[in-house]
């Protein structure tokens, strides 16, 4: 099956600086993809490049098998983009918008308004549509600017930074939103928020300092980046019970959790021999056990180590 997002040793250069270096992706249909990294990493270049916005110093980019190429205008029939801060005529109502829009895309006018419609519902925008977009909310204005992004039916929708500079209920409503866009079409979220990414995603892309770092599933990195850490609480006061385990030598070290949690934190260098000696050491402390699990590594944890690392 041909991905629907395909790069072949893209590159891109300003100057002696590599903003995007040898990037090889490939992004399989009707996904969500997260494109992570640092400020400054290579995200947004790289969108630009993917969208025929910025002509690549090396390598190509094709959108379901078509090359990206600045003057094509049939390759951008395949795709709607949504910038990181986008704009729009505040004067115009979000219908009006839309109708605006579709006249751009080539759309006669009936087609335009069964999508606008359409999509105003998808968005959730159906009762503001004859309100002036200078009034919506920025959440309200992220919604309409992925409606316009979808009014063409594009095969591969980008997203840059959809939900950076929105409160906590935009972006749930947004990523709510971005869930449910997969059933139409491909979807590449560039982003540094890492917990939208475990949100959403299907898959992600890790890039840092212009260079692709690792493309997993968010399952296949946390096998991958398994930690040998314990979490242990007890109701009473474990000092007792941690020189006890400081004695063993799959013992490594112990620190207490983050946030004021009373829990230990408690690092095996074997893990397997903590797995097996641990509970019987929990029981023979005579303590009340509240909480003991092996943690998982969060996507934040994984991302410090895979960017500090590469």
């Amino acid at each position: 099956m041909t991905p629907a997002i395909r790069t072949e040793k893209l590159t891109k250069r300003f100057g002696d600086i590599a903003a995007v270096e040898n990037l090889d992706l490939a992004v399989p249909e009707r996904a969500v993809f997260g494109f992570l990294g640092p400020n400054g990493a290579g995200k947004t270049t790289t969108v630009k490049m993917l969208t025929g916005l910025s002509r690549p110093t090396g390598g190509r980019a094709f959108i379901c098998g078509e090359e990206v190429v600045p003057d094509s205008v049939t390759v951008r029939r395949h795709f709607g983009f949504l910038p990181d801060v986008p704009a729009f005529y505040e004067w115009m109502t979000g219908e009006e918008y839309l109708k605006f829009a579709g006249r751009l895309y080539g759309m006669d006018d009936a087609a335009t308004d069964r999508r606008a419609a359409e999509l105003l519902d998808l968005v959730e925008l159906k009762k503001a549509a004859r309100r002036k977009v200078g009034g919506y909310s920025r959440g309200m204005k992220q919604r309409l600017g992925i409606a316009q992004a979808m009014l063409n039916h594009p095969k591969v929708l980008f997203l840059d930074e959809p939900t950076s500079a929105l409160d906590p209920i935009g972006r749930r409503d947004v990523l709510d939103l971005i869930s449910r866009l997969k059933e139409e079409a491909t979807v590449f979220m560039s982003t540094h928020i890492l917990s939208d990414v475990e949100r959403v995603c299907d898959s992600v892309g890790i890039i840092n300092k212009g260079r692709l770092v690792v493309t997993a599933t968010v399952e296949e990195l946390r096998n991958k980046y398994t930690r040998s850490v314990f979490e242990i609480e007890f109701d009473e006061d474990d000092s007792g019970f941690l020189r006890t385990i400081e004695a063993k030598p799959w013992f490594a070290k112990a620190e207490r959790a983050v946030n004021g949690s009373p829990s230990l934190r408690v690092t095996a260098g074997d893990v397997a021999a903590a797995r097996r000696e641990l509970p019987a050491l929990v029981a023979a402390s005579g303590l009340t056990l509240l909480r003991y699990e092996l943690a998982q590594p969060s996507l934040e944890d994984i991302f410090m180590e895979v960017v500090k690392t590469s």
